[in-house]
């Protein structure tokens, strides 16, 4: 009895034993399965992953700029979906990286990517609320959700998303981190990165913000179209804006002073256009990128190249001003609009290019609703024209390329013509018989006081008599030194009212043309690309024009002379008008067409040539009868005179 018990004892203990072997079989079956397929699922998650080191090799894609001559002055850029201009850690201000770091993540510096504190936070604010608002996501995580993964919101993304962060964490120094998250991020406008954003919200480069600015863009980063500064949620940024400098007070990182002055500073929000010298930037793109890079311009949209060109901003700031103002004064002869172009005539770089008197169209908005009726259509070019309409007659202001022409040929000034009533045949189906401007005739004058003082009769017999052994073989000959100087529109049949300015010519040739005289003879044509870099820096592109002689120096010099003897011009003109620049040589010339339509003058100095168009887009005659040295010159003096005075 006593061996069968044992013997029970014994077989219950093996049986336990063999239960808890079992058991422990099946547990570690079930923990080996856990394993295995927390591994399979691991793997299936990370599957694909962007390796965290491609941040040093991953070149962002970046907005080919447009800059001024100075390379400081942004004047456009060429984006696809991304606006952006990388720029380092150590441009940007501390106080915008405190407010970002405030706003979005006040542990970066001490968390190892994933911010544990944070999160629970979020959840306990996300709990009283009632809505999931606040996320406490880390800047490593929004890097990493910013730069590679999809923005749907699934669990097995988040996996990755913490994965990534931590080994980003792990690989890169924290400001490395920072610098890459502050030029990924998007800030609405199409603006990536805060150098991109800073430039379009408040027009100056992040550098050069204020701490209540960089709060800004730290309020717009949770949700740029939410936030948009040009939206109706304004109030909403300011009031976010606002206890960002709060928190930054509160975490010692503005000073009570700072902080005071900070929220109460009134934040100017740049006009919503990214823009400058808008004439000047498009005719580049059209006349130059588009042949070059193809019309859609997609290899500038992603690549960072950056075209410098020849516009000088201060001067195109100056000349925008003298052409709007000048053309509200026009008002009163009933001519709206008004061009002005200055060329260096040394190089034939282009310092500035005014198409219309106000781009924007905000002095003018009644008088503008189609480009063909409209006395004034502000984003029409007319210092290029079109096709269809290539340029404006230039009135008199051709005359010194038919007197360049007869010089020339051996003629001087001081050859005499008689200023009498003539009839110079039967041309275009009539009888030619031109008018001085004033009505009066003179008789006997020298080509100096007929070219000074612009007679119109004197001007004919010149080009009929002076420039070929036969009227039209002048006529052709005169047309060919236009030509020959950069007049590009002229088109026969000729005849001998183009020495009036009969034919259509653009402002940009006519200065350009006029550069000839400037610069003693040597032709260069318009430049207004000084040189283009890739992303690297590196030049893939300069221009470099070389001089043609045109006209003998003698020549050049004679016209100069003769369009700045104040003395010979004086009779027609006055003494003190504005061709005249005391205390200085300026050589000047007006043109104004038939029935008042066009108004020109173009000044210039061996170092600048300026021309200036003014009038109406639809071809409408000015009201009241004035002469272009009364509308188109005072735009010119004042612009020149800027420029000679400093």
């Amino acid at each position: 009895m006593v061996q069968r018990t044992k013997h029970r004892k014994v077989y219950k203990k093996s049986k336990f034993k063999n239960l808890l072997l079992f058991v422990l079989k099946i547990f570690s079956i079930a923990f080996l399965l856990t394993v295995l397929t927390s591994l399979i699922f691991f793997v299936y998650i990370i599957k694909d992953l962007p390796r965290p080191e491609i941040f040093t090799e991953k070149e962002f894609v970046e907005s080919t700029k447009i800059y001024d001559r100075t390379g400081t002055v942004l004047l456009y850029e060429i984006y696809g979906e991304e606006k952006r201009i990388i720029v380092d850690l150590d441009y940007m201000p501390e106080h915008l990286k405190q407010a970002v770091l405030t706003a979005e993540d006040a542990n970066f510096y001490s968390h190892f990517g994933i911010d544990f504190e944070g999160i629970a936070r979020s959840f306990l604010i996300n709990l009283r609320i009632g809505r999931p608002v606040y996320g406490g996501s880390t800047i490593p995580q929004q890097l990493i959700r910013s730069a590679f993964l999809e923005p749907d919101k699934t669990v097995q993304r988040k996996v990755r998303e913490i994965i990534l962060a931590l080994e980003l964490d792990r690989r890169y120094q924290k400001d490395e981190i920072l610098e890459w998250y502050l030029n990924q991020i998007p800030l609405g406008q199409n603006a990536y990165g805060v150098e991109a954003a800073s430039q379009i919200y408040f027009n100056k480069t992040v550098s050069e913000i204020t701490k209540a600015e960089a709060a800004i863009l730290a309020a717009i980063i949770q949700a740029p179209y939410r936030y948009s500064p040009y939206g109706e949620n304004k109030d909403m940024l300011l009031a976010r804006q606002k206890n960002i400098l709060k928190r930054m007070f509160e975490r010692e990182l503005l000073s009570e002073e700072d902080y005071n002055q900070a929220k109460e500073e009134e934040i100017y929000f740049a006009t919503p256009t990214s823009i400058k010298a808008p004439h000047f930037v498009l005719f580049v793109i059209e006349q130059y990128l588009k042949p070059k890079y193809g019309q859609d311009l997609e290899y500038l949209k992603a690549n960072g190249v950056k075209i410098y060109t020849t516009l000088d901003w201060e001067m195109q700031k100056r000349a925008e001003k003298e052409a709007k103002e000048g053309a509200e004064r026009n008002k009163s002869f009933n001519a709206h609009n008004a061009a002005l172009v200055a060329i260096n005539p040394k190089n034939g770089e282009l310092l500035a290019m005014v198409g219309s008197a106000d781009w924007f169209g905000e002095s003018y908005p009644e008088n503008c609703t189609s480009g063909v009726n409209c006395l004034f259509d502000p984003q029409f070019n007319v210092a290029i024209g079109t096709k269809e309409s290539p340029g404006r007659q230039p009135g008199s202001s051709f005359k010194p390329f038919v007197y360049a022409a007869a010089f020339e040929r051996g003629y001087s000034d001081r050859t005499v013509v008689l200023d009498t009533e003539t009839n110079f045949g039967v041309w275009g189906g009539r009888p030619y018989i031109p008018q001085n401007f004033d009505g009066m005739f003179r008789g006997e004058v020298t080509l100096r006081q007929s070219l000074a003082q612009s007679l119109n009769i004197p001007a004919v017999k010149t080009l009929i008599n002076f420039c070929g052994t036969t009227p039209m073989e002048s006529i052709n000959n005169a047309v060919k030194t236009a030509q020959d100087m950069g007049i590009t529109t002229l088109r026969p049949p000729y005849g001998p009212s183009i020495v009036l300015g009969g034919w259509e010519v653009k402002l940009l040739d006519m200065v350009s043309a006029y550069g000839v005289f400037a610069n003693e003879g040597l032709k260069i044509p318009p430049n207004y690309i000084l040189k283009i870099e890739d992303y690297n820096g590196n030049i893939i592109q300069e221009n470099k024009k070389s001089p043609e002689r045109i006209l003998s120096i003698n020549t050049a010099r004679l016209i100069t002379d003769i369009l700045a003897d104040n003395e010979a011009r004086a009779p027609m003109f006055g003494s003190r008008s504005h061709l005249y620049f005391e205390g200085f040589e300026v050589a000047a010339k007006t043109g104004t067409t038939d029935n008042f339509r066009d108004a020109w003058i173009i000044g210039y100095t061996p170092s600048i040539v300026v021309g200036v168009w003014a009038g109406n887009n639809n071809n409408a005659a000015m009201t009241k009868r004035q002469p272009a040295a009364t509308v188109a010159g005072p735009i010119m003096h004042n612009f020149l005179n800027q420029f000679l005075s400093n």
